[in-house]
């Protein structure tokens, strides 16, 4: 029977070297800290380079040599999200769309392990004022919102998975180059009453056939293997600072949420293709040139494709405001915001009502002037 090669690692506790308690990771730093007495200790560096692999041969050779780790999971059943939980916890909701989770169905579950992440460089107080700030100035927001909002009850840290692709493509089109040129058209126009006769340039265009080929490379397009958050927001988080990637140590989930990937690593490649074509079109019209192109048909081969999976920082506040779900996201790394928010039709109306009678003030003292 043939070796499995299957390397597994447990993610669990890490006791203070003082006092016994849980350790939890301290952003922005490289160091592990207790709650309790205040001791840090040093997450140690991990020497060797994370690589990129190759993505036709692990998804035939994964079964033998993924490296995966374990961790205790609940899945919620409202959005689908499957999040990490500590041993200590006893309810929870789901940090995506806050519905409450059922603690009883957690199990312990092995998943690929990353081969690289962000550590959180904001730590959650600092994230917490950016947002207060970010909500507050939200124009029109209704006073519900604004007070549940910044509560926090539902702000988490969470890292989420990604999966980021190089590629070398070559794209072969048939298309057509389109080429102005301009007529002069007679047209009849009133003026000072009377009918005249004008003249004008209209542009038109003349087509030719087009064909040939396109190379790009692609380095790093990054894909969130997350379905439980809005793709509008989670990529207007970017860009991430992906030369700062460092070698997947467990000791720096201590404390946060981990999310577990919903796509996988062929469903991720397809995402990737589609964040991949409008560049390509772009570079197939400048190469067909004149003033318009057509594309009629392209086929893109994708050669040398290598792959990481990556887990990157975000803190997350779902909040639901009259049966809708919206959620906040922050960067951790560079503290970018994003999200969703509803509007008070009241605070709009009363507003244009205001618009309306200061224009309306106005115009009476002018012509009272």
């Amino acid at each position: 029977m043939e070796e499995n090669l299957e390397k597994e690692i447990e993610v669990g506790k890490f006791a203070c070297t003082n006092c016994g308690s849980d350790l939890k990771y301290k952003p922005g730093t490289h160091s592990l800290a207790c709650e309790h007495c205040g001791t840090t200790n040093e997450i140690p560096e991990i020497d060797s380079d994370f690589e990129e692999l190759d993505f036709h041969q692990y998804l035939a050779d994964k079964s033998n040599s993924e490296e995966t780790f374990t961790e205790r999971f609940v899945k919620c059943h409202s959005c689908g999200a499957t999040s990490s939980l500590e041993s200590h916890i006893t309810s929870a909701s789901c940090p995506y769309c806050s519905t409450a989770l059922v603690i009883d169905e957690s199990k312990q579950e092995t998943i690929i392990k990353p081969k690289a992440l962000l550590p959180f460089h904001i730590d959650k107080v600092t994230a917490k004022g950016l947002f207060k700030k970010w909500v507050s100035k939200l124009w029109f927001a209704p006073n519900d919102l604004k007070k549940a909002s910044l509560s926090f009850d539902h702000f988490k840290g969470i890292y989420i998975p990604y999966w980021t692709y190089d590629t070398d493509t070559f794209t072969k089109y048939v298309g057509q180059r389109g080429i102005h040129y301009y007529v002069t058209e007679s047209y009849t126009t009133t003026e000072n009453g009377k009918s005249v006769t004008r003249t004008r340039q209209v542009q038109r265009t003349r087509w030719y056939p087009a064909s040939g080929s396109v190379n790009k490379f692609f380095d790093d397009v990054l894909v969130t293997a997350n379905q439980s958050l809005s793709r509008k927001y989670i990529y207007k988080l970017e860009p991430w600072d992906l030369e700062n990637l460092i070698p997947f140590e467990k000791s720096y989930l201590s404390g946060f949420i981990t999310e577990k990937y919903q796509i996988d690593l062929e469903q991720g490649f397809d995402v990737a293709k589609d964040i991949m074509d409008p560049r390509i079109r772009s570079l197939i019209r400048r190469d067909i040139g004149g003033d318009v192109q057509r594309i009629i048909s392209m086929k893109t081969n994708y050669d040398e494709i290598t792959f990481k999976h990556l887990l990157l920082p975000v803190y997350v506040s779902a909040y639901r405001y009259k049966d809708k779900l919206y959620q906040f996201l922050v960067n951790g790394r560079t503290g970018e915001i994003q999200g969703q928010r509803p509007y008070s039709w009241v605070k709009i109306t009363l507003a244009v009502l205001l618009g309306l009678g200061i224009v309306a003030l106005v115009i009476f003292l002018a012509k009272g002037s």
